[in-house]
């Protein structure tokens, strides 16, 4: 927790001092001064989209005002890279950077996507991901964010955009707030004209507080340009015109000095969404044959009868304009549009739009970010099994590789959207999820490719199958002689609009594995996946090895061939639990039948879970995970060499500490109280990266009823040469120890003895220690 603990002494204090600074004067001074020469009909134009493909050629745009000089602002997905775009990378996505449990990693990954959507003239990313979070292992968006745990997710968010935000685009938090399926996440309007509401997340305040609020609380430390609200209703209103959320959560408790954006078609209302807090409409104009603007001339008419006040209007127009300037947007040699980028939009509709493609040169824009993209993958892929050394491999003679998910798509390189099964395509290597955040390849290394290029080192054979349908049914016989190793590739496709239906991977994948395992008694398996799967093969005799690689993005193939080969000693860490059986995760998606759907209403998603999702669930029912959050193996081993040393830092405030940014209140909420201090120590014969984490137990006998067994509240990631020791320090905040109390409306820090373990798991903590702080 050092580096974020560090960063977070106090956030509020950090917001007003930005308020403060030069820079935020001088930003604000311009959008004053900006604001002071629109017109009505140009102030509504600054918080309304315009369309994507007559304005700016981006997913998304505020439109120019060439007499004041103002080029618009260009938005564009996604969180893994340039999303519509040609001559971008593919990086890999939120899921395989949160498995790395690597701060410097997660900002060096979001440092380098800001520089590609810099340099193709964009002003806005649309990511980082904090909601979903994960409360549903087969959510179809699961991947695009970070990890099912509060704490690993705010701490992805805030070195996320600090990196977008480095390279001066804007960064944009989303999707806020319970945002947890794909299921009926819009409204839908039957056939006789009756509008079925969105899905409502139905939650308490202490849920709320400490499980889907709490990255997002990490983010507005970070200081993001604007926060996304969602598509879903919560607790019966839609986000984007619920003023609890927008207005007293985000900006009275959290002190958000952003703007508000809705997602794509998530506004429902003009003046109830303003008046609430929404700032931004997107896409505002509509695209052919999608949506409805709330904003543009129905802004205008609101101010000019009086249901929206014309200084809540400049309040918006101020909001926004503040981050163009504070980013440095302004400058003239900020980029231009790439050229290509219209086509590549318009290409994506081609029935309506393929007139406007016009094909002209993109701008490449990759530079040297596939060394990082590589980097990244290998960090991030978990080894779950190793049987007595099976990998590293050392120079194999004969090598078979088998499954539809080693080799090249057939369908083309582009980004991935689901057909009518939501599997994906067939063939082809799974490296990044579909829908809006995923990108289009410009290249993907697929494992085959690098595989065979390791062969060829020490000219060895390979054989492969790549056929599932084959393989599930036994069909070897192009296989001979039987490979001194088996390497099996299982992929698990997830995309926007979509939940997944099965726990196991897909395209047959158990068969598949039982069937080479049956025949080759050294079989390794790697799963490309986004997200949780099931692997009943796991215990088979003959599976020696098993690495969830995620998905790493272009450069895949080599990122695994790293690994396998022992280039890369493995470092990733499960971001997530995996259960031995499906019913072991009891947290269904919402999911109705025609026949239920009797009344607007009728989508309801109650969070009776309430703080026990993931590991947290395992824990309190104390079921027996197949690998648990925040296992992963190595090739060396480590070890924790010293008794915890616990140091006070300073001393609680009275509590109850209130809520509320007036006056500073929550200053003392981010104090570091408390230092833990472990040593780790490499005791293996390889150098290698242990990631040490820290786990608090709450009393018991003072925090309410359903209080996790133990919650995530550090770790740190260390890099060890061959018997090196080191001390890893994590510094407890205010915040790590304390709870919401629903009744007080406050946080609080309960009475008696915390445990703090310390260990490499979730159920691996051989260290612990007491202490108590009231």
């Amino acid at each position: 927790m050092r580096s974020l603990a560090l960063i977070s002494l106090a956030w509020v204090g950090l917001v007003n001092a930005a308020s403060a600074s030069s820079d935020w004067d001088a930003a604000v001074g311009k959008a004053n001064d900006f604001l002071s020469q629109l017109t009505l009909a140009e102030k509504t134009a600054v918080v309304t989209g315009a369309n994507p493909l007559t304005g700016l050629g981006c997913i998304g745009s505020i439109g120019p005002i060439s007499r004041l000089n103002f080029s618009g602002i260009c938005f564009s997905d996604g969180s893994s890279g340039v999303n519509r775009a040609d001559l971008t990378s593919v990086f890999p996505a939120g899921l395989t950077t949160a498995a790395t449990w690597d701060r410097d990693l997660m900002y060096q990954r979001a440092a380098a996507i800001g520089d590609e959507f810099r340099a193709k003239g964009m002003h806005v990313v649309l990511g980082p991901v904090a909601g979903p979070l994960g409360r549903h292992p087969l959510g179809g968006r699961n991947w695009e964010g970070f990890s099912a745990d509060p704490y690993l997710t705010g701490v992805a968010m805030d070195h996320s955009i600090r990196g977008f935000q480095s390279t001066g685009v804007q960064a944009v938090a989303k999707h806020y707030i319970g945002n947890e399926q794909e299921t009926q996440r819009t409204n839908l309007t039957l056939a006789d004209g009756t509008n079925i509401d969105a899905v409502s997340s139905n939650m308490d305040d202490r849920t709320l507080h400490e499980v889907y609020l709490w990255p997002f609380v990490d983010a507005i430390n970070a200081k993001p340009a604007a926060v996304m609200c969602s598509y879903n209703r919560f607790n019966q209103t839609y986000t984007c015109e619920n003023s609890k959320l927008l207005n007293g959560i985000l900006r009275d408790e959290l002190g958000f000095e952003g703007y508000t954006v809705s997602d794509w078609y998530a506004t429902h209302s003009t003046e109830d969404s303003i008046n609430a807090g929404l700032d931004m409409e997107m896409p505002g104009t509509t695209v052919p044959g999608q949506g409805v603007s709330w904003f543009g001339d129905r802004v205008a008419a609101a101010v000019e009868n009086g249901t929206v006040s014309t200084d809540r209007l400049d309040e918006m127009v101020r909001r926004i304009m503040t981050q163009y300037y504070l980013l440095g947007q302004d400058i003239t040699d900020y980029p231009t549009l790439d050229p290509s980028s219209l086509s590549v939009i318009a290409s994506q509709y081609q029935q309506e739009l393929g007139s406007l493609v016009t094909n002209p040169p993109a701008r490449d824009v990759r530079g040297d970010h596939a060394t990082l993209i590589r980097q990244v993958g290998a960090a991030g892929a978990v080894l779950l099994k190793n049987v007595n050394g099976t990998l590293p491999l050392v120079s194999p003679a004969n090598i078979g590789v088998f499954g539809n998910d080693a080799g090249d798509l057939t369908d083309g390189l582009v980004y991935q959207d689901p057909p009518a099964t939501n599997v994906g395509f067939e063939y082809g290597t799974l490296d990044i999820g579909g829908g809006s955040s995923s990108v289009r390849h410009t290249y993907v290394v697929t494992p085959l490719e690098a595989i065979k290029a390791r062969a060829r080192q020490t000219n060895a054979r390979v054989q492969y199958i790549l056929n599932n349908e084959r393989l599930a049914v036994g069909d070897f016989h192009s296989i001979y002689p039987v490979p001194d190793v088996c390497i099996v590739f299982l992929k698990t496709f997830a995309a926007e609009g979509f939940d997944r239906v099965s726990f196991e991977a897909d395209w047959n994948s158990t068969a598949v594995v039982n069937q080479v395992a049956d025949k080759c008694n050294n079989t390794v398996v790697v799963t490309h996946s986004v997200g949780v799967n099931t692997m009943p093969w796991a215990n088979h005799t003959n599976v020696r090895a098993i690495i969830a690689a995620h998905l790493p993005g272009e450069e895949t193939g080599n990122s695994i061939a790293d690994i396998l080969w022992g280039d890369v000693n493995p470092s990733g860490r499960l971001p997530y639990t995996i259960p031995v059986q499906e019913a072991d995760y009891d947290i269904p998606i919402a999911n109705l039948t025609s026949d239920e759907v009797t009344y607007p209403g009728a989508w309801q998603s109650n969070f009776t879970d309430g703080l026990l999702i993931d590991y947290r669930h395992f824990d309190a029912l104390d079921i027996e995970p197949l690998y648990e959050f925040g296992f992963g193996l190595s090739y060396t081993t480590f070890e924790l060499t010293t008794d915890l040393s616990i140091t006070p830092l300073s001393s609680a405030a009275p509590d109850p500490l209130p809520a509320g940014n007036q006056s500073n209140p929550l200053t003392d909420f981010y104090a570091p109280l408390v230092n833990v201090t472990a040593q780790v120590a490499n005791t293996g014969d390889r150098d290698g990266a242990s990631v040490v984490q820290l786990y608090l137990s709450m009393p018991s006998e003072s925090t309410p009823a359903g209080t996790p067994v133990r919650v995530l509240r550090g770790f740190e990631k260390a890099q060890l040469a061959t018997g090196e020791a080191k001390s890893v320090v994590f510094q407890l905040s205010r915040r790590d120890l304390s709870y919401w109390s629903t009744v007080d409306q406050a946080w609080r820090i309960p009475a008696g003895q915390f445990q703090v373990q310390v260990g490499f798991s979730s159920r691996d903590l051989p260290k612990s220690a007491q202490l108590s702080i009231l």
